[in-house]
């Protein structure tokens, strides 16, 4: 049975689409340098705005991935993540915010491109990435904005999760085992009894065993 409410949603997401294009273009753009329109952040983000920039590479990587399977309501599903993430990105009015705000618009307006490409064309031109959208380079997730200083493991102890814990993104196993030997979390769940054994799940999880 036909129903509205699919379209009466993509008119909601295209009507915020542009809102943020006009945002951009009255309070964000003016901080730019005229050459950085489409360019990628130059200098090293604060973490906040670095996590959000790898937030849109995160979902522009998936989208990628969906296309190619024709899998097009998951594609629609990462644009309107990655426009969260635009619209909740920290560090306004500073040139940083600028630069992240500036590359992921660019972003989401190309991989909406073949959906709606009235919308975007329009946007693309008067925002200053250029003259045709459909002329601009497919975007790709970079690997330097993917990248994490820390990652975050699930914390275990005889087996229950108990917390979370942070590490460094290259740290091997030691490194990790003695990370979650001190943490607070560990001490208080551990009440005192040594650890027989540590078991590291790499990228997902850190169990001490009691």
């Amino acid at each position: 049975e036909w129903s509205d409410s699919g379209v009466d949603g993509s008119y909601r997401f295209l009507k915020r689409v542009w809102s943020y294009g006009a945002q951009f273009g009255r309070d964000i753009r003016p901080r730019l340098d005229p050459a950085a329109a489409a360019g990628t952040p130059g200098a090293a983000l604060p973490a906040e705005l670095a996590a959000a920039r790898r937030d849109i590479h995160a979902n522009l990587r998936q989208a990628n991935y969906d296309m190619q399977r024709l899998q097009f309501n998951t594609v629609a599903s990462a644009a309107m993540k990655i426009l969260n993430t635009l619209e909740r990105a920290p560090g306004a009015p500073s040139r940083a915010h600028a630069e992240v705000a500036s590359e992921g618009l660019s972003i989401l307006l190309r991989l909406l491109s073949p959906i709606t490409p009235h919308v975007c064309q329009v946007l693309w031109s008067e925002l200053g990435y250029g003259e045709d959208i459909l002329a601009a380079p497919w975007p790709e997730p970079l690997e330097e904005a993917l990248a994490q200083e820390e990652i975050e493991l699930v914390l275990q102890v005889a087996g229950k999760t108990r917390g979370k814990l942070r590490v460094p993104a290259g740290a091997g196993q030691a490194e990790i085992e003695r990370l979650a030997l001190a943490s607070e979390t560990a001490a208080k769940y551990m009440e005192g009894r040594p650890a027989r054994k540590v078991v590291v799940v790499p990228g997902r999880l850190v169990n001490i065993v009691v």
